[in-house]
């Protein structure tokens, strides 16, 4: 008898499954970011 591997076995790492704990990191950084580019903008305008 010859073991057939499951789906699960041969399931190679997916680059989304690795971002997606980091996510609640990444959002208030990127916001961050964009509200400094967002006031540097403005005071660079005004």
């Amino acid at each position: 008898m010859s073991h057939s591997p499951t789906p699960q076995e041969t399931h190679d790492a997916d680059p989304l499954e690795s971002i997606v704990p980091m996510i609640p990191f990444i959002i208030p950084i990127a916001g961050g970011l964009m509200i400094f580019l967002i006031a540097f903008i403005a005071v660079f305008m005004a």
